[in-house]
C-alpha cells in the first residue's frame, strides 16, 4: 500500500509540475500574441486619433506589459509547481516588486518621451515654457518616478521609510558637507533655468569655453566647441563665471584702422572717405544706424581712417563672407582713386658731409700706418 501511495504522490507531483510549466507557456504565448496583434492594434488606433501622447504611452509599456505577463504566469504556475508555498511572504513580496518595477518602468519611459510632448503642447498650445525648463522638468519627473517606486517596494519588504528618513535627518549636516558640490552644482541648475543666459542651442563663450550649448542637467551643462569636443562644466561653475550669449546679438561689429600714403592729397582722401561712407550706408548687409567713416590720425607714415559700422546677421559665416566683400569694394575704391596703403617702414636719415669727413680721417689714419 505504501508503495502504491508513493506512485500515486509521485504521479501527482510529475501532474502538477506539467501543468506549472504549461500555464508559464501559455503565458509565454499570450505574451507573443499581444507584442504581435494587440500591440500593434492600438498603434493603429493611436495613429487614427493623431494622438501622440497614446502612441508614446503604448510604446512606453510595450516592454514592461510583456515582462507582465511573464511575472503572471509566474505566479500562476506556482500555485501548481510542487513542493512550493505560493502565498511565502517573501515570493509575493517579489512578486509585487515586480508588478511595482514594471510599472515604474514604463512610468519612467513616459517621463523620457515626456520633453518631446511636452513640447508639442507648446507649441499647440502656444505656452510660455523655456526649452531648458522642459528636459530638466522630464529628468526631475524620472527622478521622483524611481524614488517612489524604490519607497514602495522597501515598504513591501517591511523597511519603514520614516525611519530611514529620520535617519538621514540625524546625518543630514553630515550628508549635506560632503554633498556640497553636488548641491552647488543643483542651485547653479536652478539659477540657469531662472535667469536663463542661455538656453539650449546657443552659442556661448565664458572663461571656460566657447561653443553650442547642446544639453542642461541637474549636475552640469554640455557645451560643444568649434573644434567638435564635448566640454562638461558643472553648473555650479558656469553659474558664477561671466557668460556672453552670442546668439542673442542683433548685429556684429566690424571695426579698423585703414592707413593711407602721406602722398595722397587731400581732395582724394576727402573723396576715398566719402566713397567708402556711401558704399556702406547703401550696402543692405550693413546695419544702417551705426556707420561711422572718418579721418582718425595724422601718423609718421600715413594718414589713417577710422571705420566703424555692424553687419545685420550675427552667423559667423555670413559675417566673415560680408567682411570679405566690403574689404573687396575698399580695394577697388583705392585702386579707382591711385591711393597706396601705407605700409609700416623706418626712415633712416644720414649727414652726408659728417660721413664724408669721418671717411678722410679714415683714409690719413690709413696713410700714415703705411709711411711709419
Amino acid at each position: 500500500m505504501e508503495g502504491a501511495f508513493s506512485f500515486l504522490d509521485s504521479d501527482n507531483t510529475w501532474i502538477q509540475l506539467g501543468i506549472s510549466i504549461g500555464i508559464l507557456i501559455l503565458f509565454l504565448i499570450f505574451r507573443g500574441i499581444f507584442a504581435k496583434y494587440l500591440f500593434q492594434l492600438l498603434m493603429k488606433v493611436s495613429n487614427k486619433a493623431n494622438s501622440q501622447l497614446l502612441s508614446h504611452i503604448f510604446l512606453s509599456f510595450e516592454k514592461p506589459v510583456k515582462w507582465i505577463f511573464i511575472i503572471v504566469g509566474l505566479y500562476i504556475a506556482m500555485d501548481f509547481f510542487p513542493y512550493f508555498e505560493q502565498h511565502n511572504r517573501i515570493f509575493v513580496a517579489l512578486v509585487k516588486s515586480a508588478f511595482i518595477t514594471m510599472i515604474a518602468w514604463g512610468l519612467y519611459n513616459v517621463a523620457s518621451a515626456s520633453s518631446a510632448v511636452f513640447i508639442k503642447m507648446r507649441d499647440k498650445y502656444k505656452l510660455e515654457v523655456d526649452d531648458i525648463l522642459i528636459p530638466f522638468l522630464s529628468r526631475m519627473l524620472r527622478i521622483v518616478i524611481m524614488v517612489i517606486a524604490a519607497s514602495i517596494i522597501l515598504q513591501e519588504f517591511g523597511y519603514q521609510i520614516s525611519g530611514l528618513v529620520a535617519g538621514l535627518g540625524i546625518g543630514g549636516a553630515a550628508i549635506a558637507f560632503a554633498a556640497k558640490d553636488a548641491i552647488g552644482n543643483l542651485f547653479g541648475g536652478f539659477v540657469i533655468i531662472t535667469e536663463k543666459p542661455f538656453t539650449i542651442g546657443d552659442w556661448i563663450m565664458t572663461p571656460s569655453v566657447e561653443g553650442t550649448v547642446e544639453d542642461i542637467s541637474f549636475r552640469s551643462t554640455k557645451v560643444r566647441t568649434f573644434a567638435q569636443a564635448i566640454v562638461t562644466l558643472p553648473n555650479g561653475t558656469i553659474a558664477n563665471e561671466p557668460i556672453t550669449n552670442w546668439s542673442r546679438m542683433g548685429k556684429r561689429q566690424i571695426t579698423f584702422n585703414l592707413s593711407i600714403s602721406h602722398e595722397t592729397p587731400r581732395h582724394k582722401l576727402q573723396r576715398i572717405v566719402d566713397r567708402i561712407h556711401t558704399t556702406l550706408v547703401n550696402n543692405d548687409d550693413i546695419h544702417p544706424e551705426t556707420i561711422f567713416v572718418t579721418f582718425d590720425e595724422i601718423k609718421d607714415n600715413s594718414y589713417d581712417l577710422f571705420l566703424y559700422f555692424f553687419t545685420n546677421t550675427t552667423n559667423w559665416g555670413e559675417f566673415l563672407k560680408i567682411k570679405e566683400n566690403i574689404n573687396f569694394q575698399i580695394l577697388d575704391i583705392l585702386e579707382q582713386e591711385g591711393v597706396i596703403i601705407a605700409l609700416e617702414s623706418t626712415r633712416v636719415y644720414v649727414d652726408s658731409d659728417k660721413l664724408l669727413t669721418d671717411h678722410k680721417e679714415n683714409n690719413d689714419q690709413l696713410m700714415l700706418g703705411k709711411d711709419s
